[in-house]
C-alpha cells in the first residue's frame, strides 16, 4: 500500500487534477509484489534517474525492482521542472499581453491574471504527463514496483515495508530536496520551497524569495508578472553569481522591468509571524530594517537525501551536504552498490540524472567503464530571457590555458530575428584554445534551445571555425552562433596571409 499522507502538500488541493496525479504516482491501493529469487538490478528512487534506470535495465532483458516512498515522478514531474514551467508558460503569456501594444496590437481591457485558473492549469497538465511515470506503467514493463519506505540491511539486501529484497546490483536514485536555512523563525513561519509553493490557490500580494539562483529567479519573475510585489534577497553581490555578470545582469534589468526588487549583498536575520504577516529582518551595509510579506519563498539549492536508507548497513560511504561518494563510474565504496542523480552529482539537474542513469545501466549490468566525468552537461535557467551555458566558463578557461584561451561574443542587437521580434538584449559567447571549443554562455531568447547546438559541436569535435559552414535558415536567432565561427575564422586571416592574398589578387586582375 501507499505511504505517502493524504496530505501531503503535493496532492493539495483536492482537486480532480491532483487525484488524477495521484492515482498514477502515489496510488492509495497498490500491493506490492512478492519477490522471487534475486533481482539483477535493484533501483531505490522512482525520480527522473530511477524510472530511465528501472525502464533502461528491464528493456534489456533484467529482473529488475523499483522502489518508491513518496510520488514517482520525483522532483520533476512533481514539484520541479514540470509545474515550474508550466507557470513560466502563464507568466510569459501575460507579459506578452501587456507588450502588445509595443508591436501595434492594442488589447482592450488589459490583463488580468487568474491565478487559481493558472494553477489549475499547471494541475492538469501535470496530471496529463504523469501516466508516462505512473506505478501501472513500470509494472507493465515487467518491472516489480515497490510503494512504501526502504533501508539497506546489508550490502546486497534490502527491505520495502518488512520484505527483503535481495540483488546483485543496486542503484540509489533517491534525489534531493529543497535546503532548509537555519534562519530564526523561518520554519515557524511557514516558509515555501518548490515542494510546496505549486499547492497556492492564492496568488500573494507580497512575496519574498531567499536566494537568486535559478529558481529563485524563475519563480521571482513569475510571480511578478501574476501581479505579486516580489523582492528577491540574495547573499551575494549579484544574482546568478555562477554565470557571466553581464550575462546575469542582462536577466537582472528583465527581472527589474517586471517588477521585481532584488537586494542583494543582504543577511535574513530573523522572520517574524504575526497573523498572515511575515515579517523578515535584514541587515544591509551595516543597515538593520524590516520587511512585510505575506509569504516567502526559499530557492538556496538541495541537499542529497542520504538519511534513513542504510547506507552505513551497506558500506556505503556518504556525506549529508555532498550525498553519496561514487568513482567516475558511479560505483559506491560497496562494489555492488551505484548512484546516480541529485543523491550524488555535482550538477542537479533532470538531465543529468537521465544521462547517469543510462551509464549505470552499462556499468552496473554489463560491467561497463563508462565516465560520468566524461559527460558535457549543459543548463539553462528559464526566465526570458533566458540563460544558458555549458562547459568552462571564461576564468575555468583561462586557468587552464591562460591567455591563449580566445573569447567571441555575438550580440543579439545586430541579428536581424532578434530585432524583428523585439528581443534584442543578450549574446552568444563563445571561449576555444587553438580552434577548441571549451564552452559557451547564452543569453537571449530561446538560448535553452541555442546551447544544444554548441554542446553538439563540442560532443563532435568539431572546431570552432566549423560553426561557419553551417547553414542556418534566414531569419533564425540561430545565425548568431555561424557568425561566431565566421569571427573566429576572420582572427586567422593575419597580416602575412592579407598580403599574400593581395598580391595573388593583384597578379589575377
Amino acid at each position: 500500500m501507499s505511504q505517502t499522507s493524504e496530505r501531503s502538500p503535493l496532492f493539495q488541493p483536492d482537486t480532480a487534477a491532483n487525484r488524477e496525479l495521484r492515482r498514477h504516482v502515489s496510488p492509495d491501493r497498490w500491493d506490492n509484489p512478492v519477490p522471487e529469487g534475486r533481482y539483477n538490478l535493484v533501483v531505490l528512487g522512482a525520480g527522473s534517474g530511477g524510472l530511465v534506470t528501472a525502464a533502461a535495465a528491464a528493456g534489456l532483458g533484467a529482473k529488475v525492482a523499483l522502489i518508491e516512498r513518496h510520488a514517482l515522478g520525483g522532483d520533476c514531474l512533481n514539484v520541479g521542472c514540470v509545474p515550474s514551467k508550466a507557470l513560466l508558460a502563464s507568466a510569459k503569456r501575460a507579459a506578452a499581453v501587456r507588450a502588445a501594444g509595443a508591436y501595434g496590437v492594442r488589447v482592450p481591457g488589459g490583463t488580468t491574471v487568474d491565478f487559481p485558473a493558472v494553477m489549475e492549469r499547471m494541475r492538469e497538465l501535470r496530471a496529463g504527463i504523469a501516466p508516462h511515470d505512473s506505478a501501472k506503467r513500470f509494472k507493465d514493463l515487467g518491472i516489480d514496483v515497490f510503494l512504501g519506505e526502504a533501508r539497506f540491511k546489508d550490502p546486497s539486501t534490502l527491505v520495502v515495508e518488512g520484505t527483503e529484497l535481495k540483488f546483485a546490483k543496486a542503484v540509489v536514485a533517491t534525489g534531493g530536496r529543497a535546503i532548509v536555512l537555519p534562519i530564526p523563525g523561518l520554519a515557524e513561519a511557514g516558509a515555501l520551497t518548490n515542494e510546496t509553493i505549486f499547492s497556492l490557490t492564492e496568488l500573494p500580494q507580497r512575496l519574498a524569495v531567499i536566494g537568486a539562483g535559478p529558481i529563485g529567479c524563475e519563480m521571482a519573475q513569475a510571480f511578478a508578472r501574476f501581479g505579486s510585489k516580489v523582492t528577491l534577497f540574495e547573499a551575494e553581490c549579484r544574482i546568478l553569481p555562477r554565470e557571466d555578470q553581464d550575462a546575469a545582469e542582462i536577466v537582472r534589468s528583465r527581472l527589474h522591468a517586471d517588477g521585481v526588487q532584488s537586494i542583494c549583498e543582504v543577511n535574513v536575520q530573523e522572520v517574524e509571524r504575526h497573523g498572515d504577516t511575515r515579517t523578515i529582518h535584514i541587515e544591509e551595509a551595516g543597515e538593520t530594517s524590516a520587511l512585510d510579506f505575506d509569504h516567502i519563498l526559499v530557492g538556496v539549492g538541495r541537499a542529497p537525501n542520504v538519511e534513513g536508507i542504510g547506507l552505513e548497513e551497506a558500506g556505503i560511504r556518504f556525506d549529508k551536504r555532498t550525498g553519496i561518494a561514487v568513482d567516475a563510474t558511479l560505483r559506491t565504496t560497496n562494489p555492488r552498490v551505484f548512484a546516480i542523480g541529485d543523491v550524488a552529482m555535482k550538477h542537479k539537474f533532470t538531465h543529468m540524472a537521465g544521462a547517469t542513469a543510462r551509464l549505470v545501466v552499462q556499468n552496473a549490468l554489463f560491467k561497463g567503464r563508462k565516465k560520468h566525468t566524461a559527460l558535457l552537461v549543459p543548463w539553462c535557467t528559464y526566465t526570458q530571457p533566458e540563460l544558458a551555458h555549458v562547459g568552462l566558463y571564461e576564468h575555468e578557461a583561462k586557468a587552464r590555458y591562460g591567455d591563449a584561451v580566445e573569447t567571441y561574443t555575438q550580440p543579439f542587437d545586430a541579428m536581424d530575428r532578434s530585432i524583428l521580434e523585439g528581443h534584442r538584449e543578450g549574446f552568444v559567447r563563445v571561449h576555444a584554445h587553438k580552434g577548441r571549443i571549451l564552452g559557451a554562455t547564452i543569453v537571449g531568447e530561446h538560448a535553452g534551445n541555442l546551447i544544444s547546438e554548441v554542446a553538439v559541436a563540442m560532443q563532435a569535435g568539431m572546431k570552432l571555425g566549423s560553426l561557419s559552414n553551417v547553414i542556418h535558415p534566414y531569419p533564425t536567432v540561430a545565425e548568431a552562433v555561424q557568425r561566431i565561427g565566421d569571427a573566429y575564422n576572420r582572427s586567422r586571416f593575419t597580416p602575412l596571409i592579407q598580403k599574400l592574398f593581395a598580391r595573388w589578387l593583384a597578379w589575377t586582375r
